[in-house]
């Protein structure tokens, strides 16, 4: 799995539709996040491809949020993206906002982890460090049950991610926390 394009490029294409912080710093978690999980799973040889398809996911939210995931292949394509990349991009709206299935276990680690780094994340802002770092799963999981926080996050999206990859949620929040912690130093510093 290989994208054609450079990280650069396809920083520059997200950026073209994307310009509130919000929707970047989001953007770059589930690059990182997707990285890591190539390289815990065995895929190392693809992580650059993991991570440009969590980088670009949700390309088409911020102009366009009642057309995601449909407005995403043309804008990808405009852009000079790949067919392979745009089908994995799509895949994290199934059943959601669109109908590409997730195949591949990439995807399903996508559709998994995009909703619970944001979980993840309002609950960092809460904690006096305002980071993951000290972030533990039992901190998430009351999150999780409480549905008033972050009410956004649908939960349903991310039980029926773990689902997918036969996990327990549980098993999808410790690893997701250690893929965000391995990636928050480098987002801060993008970001700032």
């Amino acid at each position: 799995m290989k994208s054609n394009l450079s990280r650069a490029e396809a920083l520059e294409l997200l950026k073209k539709y994307n310009k509130e912080a919000f929707h970047l710093q989001h953007a770059l978690t589930v690059e990182g996040v997707m990285r890591w999980y190539a390289e815990e799973l065995g895929y190392g040889g693809d992580a650059d491809f993991w991570a440009q398809v969590g980088l670009l996911h949700d390309i088409d939210f911020e102009l366009y949020p009642e057309q995601h995931c449909q407005k995403a292949p043309e804008l990808l394509r405009e852009g000079g993206v790949d067919e392979e990349t745009i089908h994995a991009v799509c895949s994290h709206g199934y059943g959601i906002c669109c109908d590409v299935e997730p195949v591949h276990e990439m995807e399903k680690v996508l559709f998994a982890a995009d909703e619970l780094t944001g979980l993840i994340w309002a609950a960092a802002l809460m904690r006096p460090s305002k980071s993951v770092m000290d972030m533990e799963a039992s901190s998430v999981k009351k999150k999780f049950k409480d549905k008033k926080f972050a009410a956004g996050c649908s939960r349903d999206v991310i039980t029926r991610g773990a689902q997918q990859l036969g996990w327990e949620l549980n098993d999808l929040f410790e690893k997701t926390i250690l893929a965000m912690r391995s990636c928050e130093a480098q987002i801060r510093e993008e970001m700032a």
